[in-house]
């Protein structure tokens, strides 16, 4: 069986303004491939119900798993779960399971558990909860849509709850050669490895130090015997270089 494919879609004016930097997509990438799954496109709208809408219909066809990042806080520019209702075409409300939740929260930070916060409580019909640890507001499950918060910290705290229930694959492995040459001067070797294992994922990726230009060379896959092999010819092609 092939390794399921995924997609993130972070949402927030904030990241798309430069205020804030999105932490979570590489957070996520680490783990989804430690788990098997392929992160494979990334996107990042505003705090548009019509974008979130639009996205999220396109990556829940063509993609097996999609998280989302921010937009289920307390004020009113969150609106990512009555985006995902929208976008399922389902009715959303405040969910008593969640409400507990909050509550329970509340009462002991000493908290009200005012209008503001209740909005963290409206969950779309017939969506699963996952659970918050941190704060207790909820992310939820519909479909193969998974939504969770832009919090860092309550982010990965939701991505560990949601990966053990999820599909997985093959670990996906990788190792590195770092070769002090310009990619353009081995961009040719590099093409006729790529066609010789078509299965493995052979990336470049250029750098400079101290003056020196020179390439990291990137095998990726979920068979060690092939990257190994891969491997073995890029050490012969490129003897000089630093595994």
């Amino acid at each position: 069986m092939s390794n399921p494919t995924a997609a993130m879609l972070v949402i927030g004016d904030e990241i798309l303004s430069g205020r804030t930097r999105d932490a979570n997509m590489h957070y996520l990438a680490g783990e989804a491939i430690k788990h098997g799954i392929r992160l494979s496109e990334v996107r990042i709208v505003p705090d548009r119900q019509d974008r979130i809408v639009a996205a999220l219909n396109a990556l829940r066809t063509d993609y097996d798993i999609v998280f989302t990042s921010g937009g289920i806080g307390p004020t009113h520019d969150d609106i990512t779960a009555d985006a995902v209702a929208a976008a399922f075409g389902i009715g959303i409300g405040v969910r008593e399971d969640a409400r507990a939740l909050l509550a329970e929260h509340c009462a002991r930070m000493g908290r009200d558990l005012n209008e503001a916060r209740l909005r963290m409580a409206r969950i779309p019909d017939g969506a699963t909860l996952i659970a918050n640890p941190i704060s207790a507001a909820p992310g939820f499950v519909l479909g193969n849509v998974h939504v969770m918060a832009g919090v860092p910290s309550v982010f990965q705290a939701m991505v560990a709850a949601v990966l053990p229930g999820l599909a997985s694959g093959d670990p996906l492995m990788s190792q590195t050669l770092c070769v002090e040459r310009p990619e353009g001067d081995i961009a040719g070797e590099l093409r006729d490895l790529a066609d010789r294992f078509p299965e493995l994922s052979i990336g470049s990726y250029p750098f400079s130090r101290d003056g020196v230009y020179g390439t990291n060379i990137v095998v990726r896959g979920t068979e060690a015997r092939r990257i190994d092999a891969a491997m073995a010819e890029l050490c012969d092609l490129f003897p000089e270089a630093m595994a």
